[in-house]
């Protein structure tokens, strides 16, 4: 592995504008990139879906072995404000002057698959198919992995199942194997206007169906493996007119999709309760964002990358997270997904940093895991 080349790569890569529906440029900078590698290329136009500018990238590198391979995950897009970012090493750290976001998440992922397989071609290793998808708008809703047309997916270009994803903050070693479900809910309420000041008894007040609901719901930690949050409440009316209309939203996240219907109709009763009290009428809506992301193989695939940092001297940990990525959206298309941590720090904040010593280490143990596995 060329550390030197591979923190180049990462720095020219974050210097490229990319941010969600505008991943473009430097989607046509990945493409070229991997074809002179020799990769063979398919891109999916899903974006025109959701009115992006960049398609999904598929490369597949043709194996040297017969057997499964492996598919390699990472998105191009990056959280604003990231336009004309200035970079400053420091040491083994990459970061900004502070003023915009690194995009480490998720081009360290990418930078340390590129070089992955750079060091595979030019060390002549021997290895089964490996793939790599790099996805747009994943910050936004896993938009381009969502709108993937697998059908039109050439035979041959279809990934290998187990997939190893780049897109995780922390320290090398670590292994996430396990993330939620994410519901969106929106609850809204319908009362009756009134002025305020001469007949408020003949409004009913929506504002008061909501707070009243709300009141009685369970909301934040619910369980070891379930949260849900409320974030946004709208109703804008003149002081002296009793509101009609009130609505909130909010994301219900579990494990366990059966807990999260539970819960939905809990807050359902609570939101009822409270319009049959004022005499109002609701509509509530939810919507599942992702799916559950569970290990399709008794954790099988992830004690065997965790065993290749461990043979490399590095303490590995399995672990559950509580957000969601492109490896939830996968999971519904069958794909065994690892998350793997490449040394993002700070992610989604102007203090982004990359810690380049753990971002070697992952990528010399993407190295080694196909080295072990033909």
């Amino acid at each position: 592995m060329n550390k030197t080349r591979l923190k180049d790569n990462f720095i020219e890569m974050v210097k490229i504008y990319s941010p969600s529906k505008k991943e473009g440029n430097y989607a046509k900078y990945l493409v070229t990139l991997l074809t002179e590698m020799g990769a063979e290329i398919y891109l999916d136009n899903g974006n025109v879906k959701y009115d992006g500018d960049s398609p999904t990238i598929f490369a597949k590198f043709a194996g040297t072995v017969p057997g499964d391979g492996i598919t390699f995950s990472a998105h191009m897009d990056v959280i604003e404000p990231n336009e004309n970012l200035k970079v400053i090493e420091e040491g083994l750290i990459i970061k900004t002057d502070g003023t915009t976001t690194l995009g480490a998440d998720d081009k360290g992922g990418v930078a340390a698959v590129i070089e992955a397989i750079r060091t595979i071609k030019e060390e002549n290793i021997a290895h089964r198919d490996i793939f790599a998808i790099f996805t747009p708008a994943e910050e936004i809703g896993m938009l381009g992995a969502k709108n993937i047309d697998w059908d039109k997916v050439p035979s041959h270009m279809q990934p290998a199942k187990n997939m190893i994803v780049l897109d995780n903050s922390g320290t090398a070693g670590t292994v996430a194997h396990s993330a939620p479900s994410r519901y969106f809910v929106k609850a809204t309420f319908s009362g009756k206007k009134a002025h305020a000041g001469i007949e408020p008894e003949k409004g009913i007040n929506a504002i008061l169906m909501a707070a009243q609901a709300l009141s009685n719901m369970n909301i934040g930690r619910i369980d070891e493996l379930t949260t849900s949050n409320f974030s946004s409440i709208k109703s804008d009316f003149p002081t002296n007119v009793v509101p009609d209309a009130c609505e909130f939203t909010g994301e219900i996240r579990s494990h366990s999709e059966e807990k999260i219907m539970e819960i939905i109709k809990e807050y359902e009763k609570a939101i009822k309760s409270a319009t049959e009290k004022f005499g109002g009428s609701y509509k509530l809506e939810y919507v599942c964002e992702f799916p559950v992301l569970k290990p399709l193989d008794d954790l099988k695939f992830a004690k065997e990358f965790a065993k290749v940092y461990e043979e490399m001297g590095i303490e590995s940990k399995l672990i559950v997270i509580g957000g969601g990525s492109d490896s939830n959206i996968f999971a519904q298309k069958g794909f065994n997904s690892i998350i793997l941590a490449v040394g993002m720090n700070n992610v989604h904040t102007v203090e982004e940093y990359m810690a380049l010593e753990d971002l070697y280490k992952t990528t010399e143990a993407l190295v080694k895991y196909i080295e072990k596995n033909i």
